[in-house]
């Protein structure tokens, strides 16, 4: 989180998604940098992600596509375990892409309210609607960690900041749009299945920021509701 400029307002920082255990690995060093020789208890489920031989054994192929993805979004240990911080990610994935292009089909983002952002906490998801037509979205998004989850109600744009840059953090927060006291949309320069978590902020990529920035405006409704895993 950041203070806005000087207004007195506080501004949230980076963040990811949580998933609420952590890997056993045994003897296996917990920050080790090669790969393990040890089968995961959800091997079967990520070899199949990964579009891997699924056979629930571990191969020097399967650790090194493994350990390629928690690279790739900062899952660590990076040691190509399929444990179940992993595996919650891809599974969070899975539900991500199964959202289509129909992320409201349940009905729970308002269709009353005219453009409206919605940010979906249970999936990481935010799309941009007006009434019951998508207008941007749904893409990937990261909220708030446990004890700094993201507030969930109707919120309202209430100042945007182009180039906004947290004072507590010393981070940059680009095409900030403030909704809830510090929180606010921003874009970030990690993945967004990168742990832990943020301060409260909806963190999206660059590409999903700038889009939002030229959708939204002040006065703008934003909702926010379910639950992130591991909050």
């Amino acid at each position: 989180m950041g203070h806005i400029g000087r207004t007195g307002a506080v501004a949230a920082g980076v963040a990811a998604l949580v998933v609420p255990l952590t890997v056993v690995l045994g003897a296996a060093p917990a920050q080790a940098a090669s790969c393990t020789t040890s089968k995961g208890p959800y091997q079967k489920q990520v070899e199949k992600f990964l579009g891997r031989p699924v056979d629930g054994k571990q191969s020097a192929a399967d650790c090194k596509a493994i350990r390629s993805f928690q690279l790739k979004h900062g899952i660590t240990p990076t040691i190509g375990y399929a444990g179940p911080v992993t595996w919650g990610v891809m599974d969070l994935m899975n539900k991500q892409k199964a959202a289509g292009k129909t992320p409201n089909k349940a009905g729970k983002c308002p269709v009353n309210k005219g453009r409206i952002a919605c940010v979906d906490l249970t999936r990481q998801l935010s799309w941009v609607q007006d009434g019951k037509k998508l207008v941007y979205g749904p893409v990937a998004v990261r909220t708030g960690r446990d004890g700094y989850e993201t507030r969930t109600g109707l919120k309202k744009i209430y100042w945007r900041h182009k180039n906004h840059v947290s004072s507590i953090y010393d981070v940059p927060m680009p095409y900030s749009q403030f909704f809830d006291g510090g929180q606010a949309f921003h874009s970030v320069g990690v993945s967004m299945w990168n742990p832990p978590g943020s301060h409260g902020c909806v963190n999206m990529t660059k590409t999903a920021a700038v889009k939002y920035w030229s959708l939204l405006k002040n006065g703008d409704d934003v909702y926010v509701y379910g639950r992130k895993p591991g909050t």
